[in-house]
């Protein structure tokens, strides 16, 4: 089965808005989880037992609002995370996270390294021998902080169930959305 768009919930932590730099914000600002609104795209039809699949992450960001990469340039800026909630069937076998586009905003001295447009996360993941046949999800987290260039919004976790098809080891493969993985980064 090809899987392409996914249902998305959200689930935020309770804080107050805040400007980069610890001033609130005056203006009315939207929901955290609203910022950011990520695609996953699967690199296979069926996923063999022991074998390894690859997630394509998009995380499209609403104009006007950054988020902090992987790697930001404060030790105390959230950085853009993603990880697995539960492990039963698929254990992470690695990650690609893209380079932070350098921006210099008015609220901070340096140039900080964000996301901005879109941003997409190349994940793998190594079925386990073990795993249940058939249809299973993969329980995704990204979590991230967004700004605009005057204010902060509460970090976020977006839960993104990515729906993958659990086959026989023997099972031959097939790619799923070549467009997408024909240009995937080494994992």
């Amino acid at each position: 089965m090809a899987c392409a768009a996914l249902a998305i919930s959200a689930a935020l932590l309770p804080t107050a808005s805040m400007a980069q730099n610890g001033a609130a914000s005056p203006a009315v600002q939207p929901n955290a989880g609203a910022v950011v609104t990520p695609v996953a795209y699967v690199s296979l039809e069926q996923v063999p037992r022991g074998h390894t699949v690859d997630v394509a992450l998009m995380l499209n960001i609403t104009s006007g609002y950054h988020i902090n990469s992987h790697t930001p340039a404060q030790s105390y800026l959230i950085a853009t995370n993603v990880t697995l909630a539960d492990t039963s069937g698929f254990q992470p076998a690695g990650s690609n996270y893209p380079a932070g586009q350098s921006i210099k905003f008015s609220f901070s001295e340096d140039k900080l390294s964000v996301y901005s447009g879109s941003a997409t996360i190349w994940l793998r993941f190594q079925a386990q021998n073990d795993a249940p046949l058939g249809e299973i999800t993969l329980p995704i987290v990204v979590r991230y902080q967004a700004c605009n260039a005057t204010a902060c919004l509460p970090p976020a976790k977006l839960a993104v169930p990515v729906h993958v098809s659990i086959a026989t080891a023997e099972t031959k493969t097939h790619p799923s959305h070549p467009e997408i993985f024909k240009n995937e980064p080494k994992l």
